[in-house]
């Protein structure tokens, strides 16, 4: 199994606790590993979330329950528990 070295929440600096705020301000007590796995690079994160934002909420010609179940049907056939 791989080894990625995450941030924790109580280890945050500046950007990424703001960050990790954002994160966790929906009731959560931790971020999703999924994205914490980039919190070497706050930067990057934050990109990662524009982009998410962007296509889940943006503009498309599409629904956003189409968008969640293309999201569900490709993490199912990536064996992807998220």
């Amino acid at each position: 199994m791989a080894w990625i070295d995450m941030v924790d929440e109580d280890k945050a600096e500046v950007k990424l606790a703001k960050l990790y705020d954002k994160l966790t301000r929906s009731g959560e007590n931790e971020v999703a590993h999924v994205l914490k796995v980039q919190s070497l690079n706050p930067d990057l994160l934050e990109d990662h979330l524009k982009i998410y934002k962007t296509i889940m909420f943006g503009r498309s010609n599409i629904s956003r329950r189409q968008r969640e179940m293309i999201a569900t049907v490709v993490s199912d056939v990536n064996e992807c528990h998220y």
